[in-house]
């Protein structure tokens, strides 16, 4: 049992708020995917996932293992594994997963493996890359691919997707209006040899955002669940759904000369009253918030950290505010901070988010 004080509320109606406004944007019959992985980007994907299970059409996770943990908690909805790796093909049928098979390697050992149990129309995704360079059969691959179908029952695609390389960067719109094309054209060819039609998706958040004419059959909605929309004006109009608190483990009064934290990183140059909250980088907190570059809210007033982030502690100035041992901290409730975390650590939302350790409690509320 995860008895930690430090721990992440996930707001449910946020989560709910933010389904909607994108929902809003699309046409009544497009679907929708919830992406879940990483824990639900540093949350709880389980939670998320139950939360969210009459509200979505589809759920993707990374890996196997992400796509095990929902069924485990009888989460029903189809789950799209982007990617799976051929030693878990098997885990994969077991618990009625649905893998992105990518090149030949993987969809020839899930061919095999198919053809072998055997299985009736399993359904799959095929996966092209039309720019991103990452993952995906290039359009070259067709011949093959669709040759490989035609001779088995064992399988059944259930979509065809690929993946925008910068959505969100509209200086790049020549750029992904042309992966829209080519991906257009490659399922053209596709629906025109296979004999019926998958599913096809190729929009991410910023995708829905600012390409709304390529919705296809089904969007794929990640960051956007979580309260960003890769723009300041879209972000606005979301609500943040990671709430980090603590509490106040100890109070110091330090003199002016004495310091604080490892390597003396702060020292007192007048009688300061300094907080220890049970948060640290193991937590999922970046040293590069220490030396009064982050800080935490205690009585709705700002507490900056001083001295170095410790792997299970920071220790904030709280010389101003009338605190007590026991009371609340919050790390971050809304999405300037999660932003203020991201620009002082140099990194993106993303990954701020994803860093929140597994020892934090989650929980999730209305």
């Amino acid at each position: 049992m995860n008895n930690h004080v430090t721990v992440l509320e996930i707001d449910g109606n946020a989560l709910e708020h933010n389904l909607t406004y994108f929902k809003q944007k699309l046409n009544p019959k497009t679907k929708v995917l919830a992406v879940v992985k990483a824990f639900g980007y540093g949350s709880d994907g389980v939670q998320i996932a139950k939360f969210l299970e009459d509200k979505v059409d589809y759920y993707a996770v990374a890996y196997t293992h992400e796509g095990i943990a929902l069924r485990e908690a009888a989460v029903k909805t189809p789950i799209l594994v982007l990617h799976p790796q051929i030693q878990n093909l098997q885990a994969i049928v077991k618990y009625r997963l649905e893998p992105n098979l990518y090149n030949f390697k993987i969809f020839d050992a899930f061919l095999k493996l198919a053809d072998e149990a055997p299985l009736m129309n399993y359904p799959i995704h095929i996966k092209f890359n039309t720019g991103l360079n990452r993952l995906g059969f290039w359009h070259t691959d067709l011949p093959k691919i669709l040759s490989e179908l035609k001779q088995t029952n064992h399988i059944k695609v259930q979509s065809l997707f690929s993946h925008l390389a910068a959505s969100e960067d509209l200086e790049e719109k020549d750029f992904t209006t042309n992966q829209i094309n080519n991906f257009a054209h490659i399922v053209k060819q596709f629906y025109k040899h296979l004999g019926y039609e998958p599913m096809l998706h190729i929009l991410n958040t910023s995708g829905v955002v600012n390409y709304p004419k390529a919705q296809f059959d089904m969007v794929r909605i990640g960051i956007g669940l979580y309260g960003f929309g890769n723009d300041t004006k879209e972000t606005s109009a979301l609500k943040n759904t990671h709430n980090l608190t603590s509490i106040i483990s100890q109070i110091h009064l330090i003199k002016p000369g004495e310091t604080v934290g490892y390597n003396r990183a702060f020292v007192a140059k007048e009688p300061t009253k300094s907080a220890t909250i049970p948060v640290g980088h193991a937590d999922g907190l970046s040293r590069k918030l220490g030396d009064k570059k982050g800080y935490v809210l205690i009585n709705n007033q700002k507490a900056p950290i001083i001295g170095n982030v410790c792997m299970d502690m920071i220790m904030v100035n709280v010389t101003k505010i009338d605190c007590k041992e026991g009371d609340e901290v919050i790390i971050f409730n809304n999405q300037e901070m999660l932003q203020h975390i991201a620009n002082i650590s140099e990194t993106i939302v993303y990954e701020t988010l994803t860093a929140i350790s597994q020892r934090v409690k989650k929980t999730l509320k209305l």
